[in-house]
Formats: C-alpha cells, structure tokens, sequence
C-alpha cells in the first residue's frame, strides 16, 4: 500500500511492495492504474517456474511472485492469451487492483467519507464564521448581489437607483427600478446568489454570502475526495482538503458574492465525473472484451475484434460532466476553455485504454467509438444547460435586449424564434465588451504575477477610529485581501514544475490531468495581454494547484517498500509543510476576515509593496 504517487511500470500499476502494509498505508500496493501504457508480459524467470523470492499477490486469479524494491524484476511482463483476457485481469491492468472505494478494507471504507467530510467541516467553520462581517457591499458584490436580489424578485437583472447600496445595506433592498439592467455575466452564480438570499433574506450579509460559503465548503469536500480517487491514500485525500479548506485566496472568494467561487465548483465537478467516467469506461471495455473473449473457440477475442474493440455503449457520467460544464460555463464564459482541455482528456484516456487493452487500431478506434460519443454526450447536454439556465430571462417581457428581434428583422435569418435572435444579439453585445474591456484599475494584475501572488485585489480597507469595537489604539484597520497561502501558491508552482518533468518523463496520466486542469484556466489569460485582470481570476484552478502540491508531497511521503528512515524523514518534511501552511494562515487571518486589527499589525502582514 502506498501513501504517494509511486513510479509506473509499463502496466500502469506501480512497483509492488513485498512489505507488510503499516497502519498510515491507504493505497494497495499493485494496480493504482498511474501510466497508460500497455503491459507487455511475464518474466523469463516467471516462464521457467523459478521460484522469486517475496510474497504472493493476486493477478488474474493467478499468483504472482513479487520480488522486492522499485527495479523491474518481477512484474509481469507477459501473460497467456487465456489469463490475459480475463475480466478480471484486464480490469487490473486498466483500472489496479483499488477499482473503487469499496475495494479499500472494511476499517478503511468509513475513512473515504470521513476525510473529505472532516475537511470540509473545517472549510465550513472557516467560512461561515463571521460571515456577515462586514456589513457591506465589498468590491464587486454591489453588482452581483444587487443582480441575485433581481433574480428573487423578477427571474433577470433590473436597474438601481443612485443610492441602491446604502439602502441594501441599511436593510431595505426592495428599492428596484422598473428598467432592465445590461449584464455581461450568464446567470448561474446569481441565480446561486440568489438561493441564499431566498433562504435567509437580501436584507442581511449573511443571506447575501450564505451560497458563496457553501460553494467554498462543497470545493473543499470535492478535492478532498478527487485527491482520494487519484492518489488512493487517506492521507493525501486529508493533505489535499486541508490546504484548500486554510488557503486565504479560497476563503476570501468563499465569504464574498463574486461569481468565481462557484466557476471552480462546477468546474472541479466536472472533473470529478470524468475521473468517475474514466474508471466506468475502462470497466465496460474489460467487461465487454472478456465476454468476447469467453464467447470465441480459443478463449481470447478474434484477430477481428481486436481491430476496433467493443462499443461501449452511454456513459453516463459524462452526460453528468456536460451538465457541470454548461452550468459552469452558465457562470463565467471563461469556462470553455475547460471544456476544450477536459474533452481532450477524457478521449485521450479513452485512447490510452483501447491501447493498454490490445486494440490493434486502438487510435482510430478511440477516435470513432469513443472520441465522437463523447463529443455528442458532453457538448450538447453542455449547451442545452447554459440556455436553459437562461430561463428567467426567456420567461421575460421586459429583460434587456429580449424584444431587440421583434424590432430588428434579419432576412435569412427569420425562421429563428425572435427570443434566440435577441438572445445571440446579446451574447455578441456582451463578447464585444469583453473583448473591449482595458479600462485601468489600480487593482489589476498580469497573470504573469498571479502564481506568486504578485498584486492581490483589495476588497475592502476601512481605518476605524480608536474608541469602535475592536480598536484599542490611534490608528486601525479592517481589510480583506484575497492573499493566498504562500505555502500553498509558492509551493504549488514548484510543484507544477516537478508535475511536467513526472508527466513527461513518468507518463503519469494523474501529473497530466492535473496539468490540464491548471493550463485550461490559466494559460488562456495570456493570449489577452491588453484586458483588464485581476488575481481572484484564479481561484478558478486552485484546487488543481493544490492537488499539484498534494502530488508533491506524496512523492515525499514515500512507499510502504521504503526504508524507515526514509518514510519518517518523508512524513516530518510533509508535518512541516502542513504545519507551516496552517501557522501562514492564522497569520494571515486579520487581514481575510475584516478583523479590526492595529495598523502596525496590518502593516506587518503586506510582505510585498505591491500588496498594498
């Protein structure tokens, strides 16, 4: 069993230990499916019946003699055409021997849940403590909340009057015009907004912020239980929520009503249906092709039938992926671009399967029985979502932009429903802006800057008066920076550089998931170096930064196959990341939460000028 992401052998499984599994252990030794290549055979000395010294690990029915170490003698490099074909041989070659939580022992199925939840509990408290403080509308919540107290009140976006904020803030929001208001957002972080508004009243800032705390708390609970699916270790599944659930720039945008918190829920979602999606993929072809395999004369599948491999029929955690991407793209548009990354990968995994399995034409296979399955079952189950999140605005007379068709006719064009004229009308409306938007502001940052959390965006700075509650000398202050953990954000692009090398060099397709998660939400920044942007953008793959480090620290760790001396030395360095980064952000905390602190102690906390 292993606490770490280990290296591979061709099979995918990682080097199997000969030592007993320690009560840290969480993994099983054999079969955690990390490399996508195809396992090539048995051992010559496994060919003459030489016994190998070790134990006996089940493959197949079979037992293998396993010899200890991370070399590559004794792993099965060769199986016979009728052990091979087996379901349950192919299954441990696609999946490892772990194919599901309930293959972890009795006294450890509890702890599958248990972890994530424990986390997330820990995330929660963090998030919903003093959530009303402060008692106003900081940076850009004076937009969306006004927006999602729109949505309770009418299903779209009206306008406000001059003095809207301080009569949402003294308590009386129902101060709405009559005239639509011109968004360029798609409704569904309002329309999440809004739930909590529904739930505890839009005159108070915790019903304005109650969804924001909740979509934080969800998160954590997510890349908790991602980390376990990945890394099939407890203990990093603990590592992975822990650091999300203390980390300041998640827990800022999980107290404030911006729209990005739930940008990363949907997208994490997404990804965890497809991490679901590509086990019950790999589970269905062994299935399918054992069951030809038993139905031919030999025992094994046809030279024909291992051309194209089976059909595998609908996959359903797919169509659960599509929903999550629309609703994510429902969100900010900047979801499509995980959209694109995630598709990619989850063909690619399709491919890589067909391949371990023995397909001969495993590429155009992949291509025609999986890759244009996939298309049609994610990309309009996808777009179906974000339209239909749409509603309130179709259900509309008077939203904006929704009578421009009946006043705009378009020949060729009019055999469209005027409501979908004038909402495409409104989408081009809305690209234009984006495309426009280069206004400056003294809070903008180039993503160049936002690994090392070059320019944190200021949300809210008040200097309280000596004398209010809180504030014991001259001079005070009560700040929300969305500063993230440098323990998490500086040793996560370390870790991302030691990912490329693992995925590179490993073909670890878990350092490659990882990787495509932080490009699909980062890189695509850069190819708009004129746009106005800001760091909070990039809550959007934190949690695939922080699985990143949890990566890391995993191959700190070390395996049960280790020396003690190495896998205590592994788990003081890993106690001392974690322990730093909690410390990090109890510091931290004054200047994340409102808290009224001195300026001496504020001041002490801006490590960088550019913080300020």
């Amino acid at each position: 069993m292993n606490q770490s992401p280990v290296p591979a052998t061709a099979s995918g499984s990682p080097a199997a230990s000969p030592a007993s599994p320690e009560p840290g252990d969480t993994t099983v030794a054999e079969g955690s499916g990390q490399s996508d290549t195809p396992k090539p055979a048995d051992t010559s000395r496994a060919r003459t019946k030489e016994p190998l010294p070790g134990r006996d690990l089940p493959y197949g029915g079979l037992a293998a003699r396993i010899l200890p170490g991370r070399g590559l003698e004794g792993h099965r490099w060769i199986a016979r055409p009728l052990e091979a074909y087996t379901a349950q041989a192919l299954k441990e070659r696609l999946i490892g021997t772990v194919q599901s939580w309930r293959d972890y022992p009795a006294s450890l199925r509890l702890w599958f849940w248990l972890i994530p939840t424990l986390t997330a509990i820990l995330g929660g408290i963090l998030r919903f403590f003093r959530l009303d403080a402060p008692h106003s509308l900081v940076f850009d919540e004076t937009y969306y909340v006004k927006d999602a107290y729109s949505y309770v009140v009418s299903g779209y976006e009206r306008s406000w009057p001059a003095n809207a904020n301080d009569s949402f803030i003294a308590g009386n929001p129902d101060v709405l015009l009559n005239t639509p208001e011109y968004v360029v957002h798609p409704p569904v972080g309002k329309w999440m907004i809004a739930f909590g508004m529904w739930l505890f009243g839009g005159d108070n800032p915790f019903g304005w912020r109650f969804s924001a705390a909740l979509a934080g708390t969800l998160t954590v609970f997510l890349v908790s239980l991602i980390a376990l699916k990945l890394f099939r270790s407890h203990t990093l599944g603990a590592v992975a929520g822990l650091l999300l659930a203390i980390d300041g720039h998640h827990l800022v945008l999980s107290r404030t009503s911006l729209l990005d918190v739930f940008l990363a829920l949907w997208i994490l979602a997404a990804f965890g249906a497809l991490l679901m999606d590509r086990d019950d993929g790999r589970r269905r072809l062994a299935s399918r092709l054992a069951a030809q395999a038993a139905a031919s004369p030999g025992g094994r599948p046809t030279p024909t039938q291992l051309v194209a491999g089976p059909w595998l029929g609908m996959r359903w955690w797919r169509l659960a992926a599509g929903v999550c991407l629309g609703l994510a793209v429902g969100t900010k548009w900047s979801a499509l671009f995980f959209v694109a990354a995630f598709g990619i990968m989850t063909v690619l995994w399709d491919l890589s399967a067909r391949r371990i399995a023995g397909i001969r034409s495993w590429f155009s296979a992949g291509i025609i029985k999986d890759g244009l399955p996939a298309f049609v079952t994610i990309i309009p189950i996808a777009a179906v979502t974000y339209v239909a999140t749409w509603t309130g605005w179709f259900l509309s007379k008077d939203a904006y932009y929704r009578q421009w068709a009946a006043t705009n006719p378009a020949p060729g064009w009019d055999w469209l429903p005027n409501s979908v004229r004038s909402l495409a009308h409104y989408h081009l409306e809305a690209y234009k802006f984006h495309q426009g938007l280069s206004s400056d502001h003294p809070y903008e940052s180039s993503p160049w800057t936002w690994l090392i959390m070059g320019r944190p965006t200021s949300f809210f700075y008040q200097t309280p008066k000596q004398g209010t509650p809180g504030c014991v000398v001259e001079t005070c202050s009560s700040a929300i920076l969305p500063v993230g953990n440098p323990v998490v954000w500086w040793g996560g692009t370390i870790a991302l550089v030691i990912l490329l090398f693992w995925w590179a060099g490993r073909r670890d397709w878990r350092a490659g998931a990882i990787l495509a998660g932080v490009a699909a939400g980062y890189l695509p920044w850069f190819m708009y170096p004129e746009r106005t942007m800001f760091i909070f953008y990039a809550v959007s793959f934190e949690p695939f930064l922080v699985l990143g480090l949890t990566y890391v620290l995993g191959l700190v760790l070390g395996r049960s196959s280790d020396p003690v001396w190495r896998r205590r030395s592994g788990f003081y360095v890993v106690a001392l990341v974690l322990v730093l980064a909690v410390l990090a952000t109890a510091f931290f905390y004054p200047v994340l939460t409102a808290e009224v602190i001195s300026y001496q102690e504020w001041r002490m906390r801006m490590w960088m000028p550019s913080w300020i």
